[in-house]
């Protein structure tokens, strides 16, 4: 199985920075993709962003510009800088990794426990 630890949310004031990190462990063969996704209160987890391992970034349209994707393969780490902070980009950040733990197993989705990002003066 593969499991993703997070780190690096909290409080912070209109137009600051975080930077969110997650970490994949575990039995990995392949991760195809990590990302971000957030779920607000009373609403739908949305992607933020994405990195696959080959082709492009994705982007929510509300986060481009602001927020930045990375990835570190040797690490297996993905992070989320986030730049010019709203109050709309309040919620429960997961980190997600769609990946093969095996040759045994199948591809699937994996997710992180969840971090708070409160944006709020």
């Amino acid at each position: 199985q593969v499991q993703l630890v997070e780190s690096g949310g909290g409080l912070v004031q209109p137009g600051g920075s975080l930077r969110l990190s997650c970490a994949a462990s575990g039995s990995i063969l392949y991760i195809y993709a990590m990302g971000w996704y957030r779920q607000a209160p009373g609403k739908q987890r949305e992607l933020v962003a994405a990195i696959p391992s080959l082709g492009s970034i994705n982007y929510a349209d509300s986060v481009k510009g602001r927020f930045t994707i990375s990835r570190d393969n040797a690490k297996n780490t993905v992070y989320l800088q986030m730049n010019s902070l709203k109050p709309e980009d309040t919620a429960v950040y997961y980190c997600n990794a769609d990946a093969r733990s095996s040759i045994a197993s199948m591809r699937r989705d994996y997710w992180g426990q969840g971090t708070q990002v409160t944006v709020s003066s």
